[in-house]
């Protein structure tokens, strides 16, 4: 009989390593789920399991697919869960149910995974481990609510959470999202009118100046900045455009290494009206990550591991890996979360008396569902101070340029009026 080496959790979410025999990698799951273990990996002695064998779709579907559908957006797994949740709600069978989405579905992408998860459950395998096959469509999150739903019974109440939750999730993140497009998408044509017409336009008008009123003529001061900057901007827009591409390149480098992304992260909480609202919408979908993995039985050390992964900003998520290892020690969660200095009063306050009263997961998600409305109220509010003040931007931008042209012209005319 083969042996195999595993890595596990218990459910105090410790880690645990040994090895044992079994016939393959599904019995030994199932033998580690039966000494109330939760597999993380598990592998034969003396090298990795031998990959699974593509079928014809699999191999078709890789060749052909282009690269932006191979990927299961947000928005796509969402509404899956919620049909999924449906569907196994009203008492259908949750083979029947993936069988079913599996024929609706027009996304490519999608259509694999279901149909992969289909043969998973036909073979015996348990939902969640169909789920834990296809780790870039679903996260921890997704995996171990679903794992926490089997256990207890009821896995279409951590359906219907799940759907919750993303749908949550994603109106959140579509309503910043829209409120930083307007202004970015304002700014680049700002930018781009600015260096068409200092490239394009003023040079042209200059040499119209130089002919109607001569080489030496002094033209208005506005008119000068204006020429004076165009020449500027003519002679340094490949140096500028080669410094800022080098200084972003260098920025991406940078957030990818974990010092530079906890810098970076640090300075955006810092930056005004801006940073207030990123704080609010981590601390948001944090508390809400956290309260519905509670909610759905899953151990609190491993709901905060996958609220840390999940928090979205690397001090947040470094407050929530203090906040995990003050209760392995078997403390709460208020102290750490106080020291830390990353969380509001009134978060804490309300953490405080979810643990004392025993509520916590419900207090969780009224913390998220206030943070959710003042993060709604203040994309409003920036969105509403952010469109008049790019209007007036462009306008100065259009204006000082219409001003400092036409001002020679009035001259011009004038002197061929006479």
């Amino acid at each position: 009989m083969p042996t195999f080496n595993f890595m596990a959790k218990d459910a105090h979410g410790s880690s645990q390593e040994g090895t044992l025999d079994a016939k393959d990698i599904n019995e030994a799951k199932k033998i580690l789920k039966q000494h109330n273990l939760t597999p993380v990996s598990v592998t034969p002695v003396g090298g990795v399991a031998a990959p699974k064998k593509k079928s014809v779709l699999d191999m078709k579907l890789e060749l052909k697919m282009p690269a932006f559908l191979s990927r299961v957006k947000p928005k796509d797994l969402m509404v899956l869960t919620r049909q999924l949740a449906t569907l196994v709600e009203s008492g259908l069978p949750l083979l029947r149910g993936l069988r079913i989405l599996t024929k609706q579905t027009k996304h490519p992408a999608l259509q694999r995974v279901l149909q992969g998860m289909c043969e998973s459950v036909e073979g015996g395998s348990t939902f969640s481990e169909a789920l834990a096959q296809f780790p870039k469509v679903f996260d921890n999150l997704y995996i171990n609510m679903t794992r926490a739903g089997e256990a207890a019974g009821s896995l279409e109440q951590s359906l219907n959470r799940l759907a919750e939750f993303l749908e949550k999730a994603q109106k959140i993140k579509s309503k910043v999202k829209s409120a930083m497009t307007y202004p970015v998408v304002v700014l680049v044509v700002a930018l781009s009118l600015t260096g068409f017409l200092m490239v394009t336009v003023i040079p042209k008008f200059e040499t119209l100046f130089s002919d109607m009123l001569g080489k030496n003529a002094r033209l208005p001061p506005i008119t000068e900045f204006v020429v004076n900057l165009s020449h500027s901007f003519a002679e340094s827009a490949a140096p500028i455009i080669l410094a800022v591409v080098l200084v972003i390149v260098l920025f991406k480098i940078l957030g990818r290494t974990r010092a530079g992304k906890y810098a970076f992260d640090a300075v955006k909480l810092r930056i005004p009206v801006f940073g207030d609202v990123i704080r609010k919408s981590s601390i948001g979908r944090s508390t809400r990550t956290l309260g519905t993995l509670m909610q759905s039985g899953v151990p609190v050390l491993q709901a905060l591991d996958i609220v840390r992964d999940t928090a979205g900003n690397a001090v947040i998520a470094r407050a929530f890996q203090n906040i995990h290892d003050a209760v392995k020690e078997g403390d709460n969660m208020t102290p750490s979360m106080e020291a830390s200095k990353q969380f509001p009063a009134m978060v804490v306050s309300m953490v405080d008396v979810g643990e004392e009263t025993g509520a916590l997961p419900d207090m969780l998600t009224r913390i998220a569902n206030t943070y959710d409305g003042e993060v709604d109220d203040a994309v409003d509010a920036m969105t509403s101070i952010i469109e008049p003040l790019m209007i007036v931007v462009l306008a100065v931008i259009v204006g000082t340029v219409v001003i400092a042209m036409f001002q020679p012209l009035t001259a011009i005319i004038g002197q061929m009026s006479g």
